[in-house]
């Protein structure tokens, strides 16, 4: 019995804390992480769905702590973490999963706009991987894995903030795994086509609202990036995720994984 609880639980011992995680991609890393037997804290700046989510997977026996944050302020991180190390000490794994969309044409993108993307998106994980990375190289261990998008590998009509912000966090994976390469910490990204998400569901209502098409119609349009013709569930995204947080996937770093049914290939 022994003997097969590294194979059961291989992220037995091991603390996650996922920003971002209440719901949508963060919330099925969260259950998937869990699965995997590791410790989490729950960090979002939605205090009411965050108890809401940390309830359900306490009730099922997970390790879990929680932690109110705004990504965007370095303060309100370190808040957080501190927190979040009285309950399970330093987090090996970081997931940065927070983000936001707000699609517009370019030129009607506004200034408060394009800088509420970059905060949330990009500089939200520079500021919690900043927080996290003294501790995972006082022990030579870690894995700093971010939600991208195929926005971060490619480009999209009326997304000019998204893709830049995404870009960036592509970007800043890359650089950081080189920087990091001769420890044992790994930097990963993944980057998901259109998901089943609130994200996706706001798009729809914007694209019914504009052009005139059904929700169903609206949904087969962004299901028709997808070479397999269809959205991607939250949980498929998880799965690549707990893989790159084992200890075995120490060889993989500086990868930008599409998670999109073919619609990039690299």
């Amino acid at each position: 019995m022994s003997d097969a609880a590294p194979f059961l639980s291989p992220l037995a011992g091991h603390h996650a804390l996922v920003t971002g995680g209440a719901r949508g991609i963060g919330g099925a890393i969260v259950d998937e992480l869990a699965r995997l037997g590791a410790s989490v804290t729950i960090l979002d700046i939605n205090a009411h769905v965050l108890a809401d989510k940390a309830a359900a997977l306490t009730a099922r026996g997970a390790r879990v702590a929680t932690a109110v944050a705004d990504i965007t302020k370095p303060e309100s991180v370190d808040r957080a973490f501190t927190a979040a190390e009285a309950a399970f000490g330093p987090p090996q794994i970081l997931v940065n999963n927070a983000g936001v969309a707000d699609p517009a044409p370019f030129l009607k993108t506004s200034v408060q706009t394009w800088q509420r993307i970059l905060d949330i998106n990009l500089n939200g994980a520079f500021h919690c991987t900043q927080r996290a990375l003294p501790a995972m190289m006082k022990a030579n261990y870690g894995r700093v894995i971010a939600t991208a998008s195929t926005a971060g590998l490619v480009g999209y009509r009326y997304s000019a903030a998204y893709c830049a912000s995404k870009h960036g966090v592509v970007g800043l994976t890359r650089a950081l795994a080189l920087e990091l390469a001769k420890t044992a910490i790994t930097v990963n990204c993944v980057c998901p086509g259109f998901t089943d998400t609130a994200i996706v569901a706001e798009a729809v209502t914007n694209i019914t609202s504009k052009t005139g098409r059904s929700a169903e119609e609206a949904r087969a349009s962004l299901a028709s990036y997808n070479p397999q013709g269809r959205i991607i569930a939250p949980a498929e995204i998880a799965m690549v995720v707990g893989w790159l947080a084992l200890p075995a996937s120490g060889s993989i770093t500086g990868q930008a994984i599409p998670v999109a049914g073919g619609e990039v290939m690299s």
